[in-house]
């Protein structure tokens, strides 16, 4: 499916629905292209190429046609404006910064932003975040989610960091809307890494919704 320009809603619904955002983070463009392009082609539908990628927004521009594709380790409003520029339809932080939430509502893309406390999370929502990537989501856990999910259940929560197939349920059955899947996922061969993302387009699409994700 094209990723031609849509409304901030509506990106948040479409990795709502994939229900995994594949991240890729390497020391050199031409291994982070492989990797894309293999993510592709083992049919993940939403991913996310870091700043910290040598040739990040080369190839946001290069796949931004192919899949939806965004831009995470964002962390001001001058690199929201370059993502907006490269095609990317989404913007992903480590942490909670107004300027980027500004002007990712000035470029019309979606903000999964970084946060790992109440306080944080609902700060967030007010300057318009559209999801809350929970992170690190290791360090935390399922219960943390549930027990962040049970006074906040309008929350889009998107778990990031030490995610796996082997968790995934876990994380979807304490609320999760998505998830956010980096080295587990993106390493090994090109070959390796298609058959990955295929496994998670079949596992994710295969788990439950949860009565907490039907709350949303």
């Amino acid at each position: 499916m094209s990723s031609a320009l849509q409304y901030r809603w509506q990106v948040m619904d479409r990795i709502a629905q994939h229900r995994y955002v594949a991240i890729v983070r390497s020391s050199s463009e031409q291994r982070a292209s492989e990797v894309v392009q293999a993510l592709i082609d083992g049919g993940a539908g939403a991913i996310e190429v870091t700043m910290t990628t040598p040739g990040a927004l080369r190839l946001v521009e290069r796949f931004a046609g192919d899949v939806l594709i965004g831009v995470g380790t964002v962390l001001s409003g001058g690199q929201v404006a370059a993502a907006a520029g490269a095609g990317a339809r989404f913007v992903v932080t480590p942490n909670l910064e107004p300027d980027v939430l500004r002007h990712a509502g000035r470029h019309g893309l979606a903000a999964l932003i970084g946060c790992n406390t109440p306080t944080e999370v609902v700060h967030a929502l007010e300057l318009g975040a559209d999801a809350i990537k929970l992170f690190p989501a290791a360090g935390l856990g399922p219960a943390n989610l549930r027990a962040l999910s049970a006074p906040l259940p309008w929350a889009p929560m998107v778990p990031t960091g030490g995610v796996s197939l082997d968790n995934a349920r876990a994380w979807f059955d304490a609320g999760a809307v998505a998830l956010g899947v980096g080295g587990s996922l993106t390493e090994g061969t090109p070959a390796e890494i298609s058959a990955r993302a295929a496994a998670w387009c079949s596992t994710v699409q295969q788990t439950p919704t949860t009565p907490a994700e039907e709350q949303r």
